[in-house]
């Protein structure tokens, strides 16, 4: 079977989307150039049994795009819960918000504009669970930025940490995104704080627990 064919497969006999995420995957497909970078069924799904089981009280996400994963993300938090989002794109903001409020969330999430590497030192809170999903090239900067801003106990989630089989076909790539994501997952692996385990679903999520 091609990875396609799995894809397929799993979203097939995987919970279906809500009206909400499908109204988003198609503006997304719509008025983005980029639609491929949306999380998708089978990854949102699984974003939002994880963020269930752990019912997080903050939740900090890099790289919100139209609000996808923010809005599956978000399924866990309770009455006060919040999730702060960074997005690069303030071209995006109409559609995110406009997401957002079709998922009752709006109140919930507080979405930030700017460069993540800038934003995550004047964060002054700890959270519950990270997801990073932004520029492939600096996932190492941002997992030496967030570490300490996790609780014990609290779970890092990295999306596309396989990179289209690049990180493993055993070929050498000069690209800036594939050495950036196989520093990321050689630096999680050596350091002691964590322990942490690779999903192959989709692309790759590489789901990181702080001791």
């Amino acid at each position: 079977m091609t990875m396609a064919g799995l894809d397929a497969y799993l979203k097939e006999l995987s919970s279906p989307q809500s009206e909400t995420l499908q109204w988003l995957e198609k503006q997304t497909h719509l008025r983005t150039n980029h639609a491929r970078m949306l999380s998708g069924s089978v990854v949102g799904t699984l974003l939002k049994n994880i963020s269930l089981m752990i019912s997080p009280s903050r939740i900090l996400e890099l790289g919100t795009f139209t609000g996808y994963s923010s809005i599956c993300l978000s399924a866990g938090l309770g009455e006060s819960g919040v999730i702060d989002t960074i997005e690069l794109n303030d071209e995006l903001e109409d559609l995110i918000r406009s997401g957002f409020n079709r998922a009752g969330i709006s109140d919930k999430v507080n979405l930030i504009f700017g460069d993540a590497k800038d934003i995550i030192p004047t964060l002054g809170h700890i959270y519950d669970l990270v997801y990073i999903d932004a520029n492939k090239r600096e996932y190492s900067d941002y997992f030496t930025l967030v570490i300490d801003k996790v609780r014990k106990g609290g779970y890092i989630i990295a999306d596309n940490v396989l990179w289209d089989g690049k990180v493993y076909d055993g070929k050498q790539y000069n690209d800036a995104q594939t050495k950036g994501i196989l520093a990321f997952n050689q630096l999680v692996r050596d350091d002691s704080r964590v322990e942490n385990v690779i999903l192959p679903i989709r692309d790759g999520l590489n789901l990181i627990r702080i001791k």
